[in-house]
């Protein structure tokens, strides 16, 4: 039985779901403890309930603690099981944290899986489903992992309401991700987006994107739509490609009384960080390659910036799992170089 300290580092719903991720690959029962101890609500949201779930029904577990609120729970992984499957989550929970945690064992479970998941698409403190289509699943796509995702209708907060298709199918063959110079600055993509809002609005924020931006690089292109949702939201994406492979992709949200212009300048400021510094990914990507780095045989290697909370977190989680597999190495200016020594997990 591994055991985990939910209230490590930074504390959060990362450490749940990494540990369920990790449990379900290798067949290791696992007790997590203390879940999200330090948060303003400590334990198990619907978020965090609904990834629970998923993993014990994808793998047959037995489970203890699967409540709302509870501060631990116990897993004991059965087989892992291919077939079709919904998950729902009841609030504006980010489907897209349930996606990536069941993302990896599903690829492996031994053929195609179709998975209909409900809940919030575009809320805060998680990716929006479109840097998940934009940015993670093509990376994903780069290693050797298959999947095809797509948005029936979005889900914004306090709503919610958004429903996901995805279709996994299983790993062929993986290749090690190597990235350790950018390269010059390419191409600036975006999506400004709005649902059950005027047109204007997401125009407003695309212009004020654009403004900022063609000083740094002179050929951005925004793209502006309408996205069916229950409710009401806005959100813009911007996403650099460099020559050498690198890649950065930053999100902002609308929320009432925010103006668009300000929307635009949080996913902007984002982007000037990243280019005045040598990271090769964005730091949200970063922390999400570590677990599918582990099962691609050879060495991988990367440079972001910053090193966040996060990425600490799920190293120090796969250190409890497989030991040696991980180093991040900060250098002067802040950017880290990460290794993984992937090999594959055995059940």
């Amino acid at each position: 039985m591994i055991k985990i300290n939910g209230a490590h580092g930074e504390g959060g719903g990362q450490i749940l779901r990494s540990s369920l991720t990790l449990s379900a690959l290798t067949g290791m029962p696992v007790h997590i403890h203390h879940i999200r101890a330090n948060r303003h609500q400590p334990g198990l949201r619907p978020q965090h309930l609904a990834a629970l779930k998923a993993i014990a029904k994808l793998t047959s577990a037995e489970v203890a603690g699967a409540q709302l609120n509870s501060g631990e729970v116990t897993l004991i992984p059965g087989s892992l099981r291919p077939g079709r499957y919904r998950f729902d989550i009841p609030t504006a929970g980010a489907l897209t944290l349930v996606l990536q945690t069941i993302f990896l064992p599903f690829s492996f479970a031994g053929g195609t899986t179709t998975i209909t998941l409900t809940g919030g698409t575009h809320v805060p403190w998680s990716p929006i489903f479109h840097y998940l289509d934009v940015q993670w699943l093509p990376v994903m796509m780069t290693l050797g992992f298959r999947a095809e995702l797509s948005l029936t209708q979005a889900g914004f907060y306090p709503r919610g309401g958004g429903e996901a298709l995805v279709k996994i199918f299983p790993v062929k063959e993986l290749h090690p991700l190597i990235c350790m110079s950018r390269g010059e600055l390419n191409q600036i993509r975006g999506l400004s987006g709005v649902a059950n809002l005027k047109d204007e609005i997401a125009k407003r924020q695309k212009h004020q994107a654009l403004r900022r931006l063609y000083p740094l690089c002179q050929d951005v292109k925004i793209n502006t739509l309408q996205v069916s949702s229950p409710g009401k939201g806005t959100f813009i994406l911007l996403q650099a490609d460099f020559a050498d492979g690198g890649c950065a992709c930053y999100t902002a949200l609308g929320a009432p009384g925010k103006p668009a212009e300000q929307v635009a300048d949080e996913a902007v400021d984002q982007l000037v960080v990243f280019l005045e510094k040598e990271g090769c990914v964005d730091p949200y990507l970063a922390d999400q390659l570590l677990l599918p780095l582990l099962l691609v045989n050879g060495q991988s290697a990367f440079r972001v910036h910053p090193i966040t909370p996060h990425l600490l977190t799920n190293a120090h989680v796969i250190e409890q799992f497989l030991p040696g597999r991980v180093s991040i190495e900060e250098g002067q200016d802040g950017t880290g170089t990460v290794v993984v020594s992937g090999g594959g997990v055995k059940r």
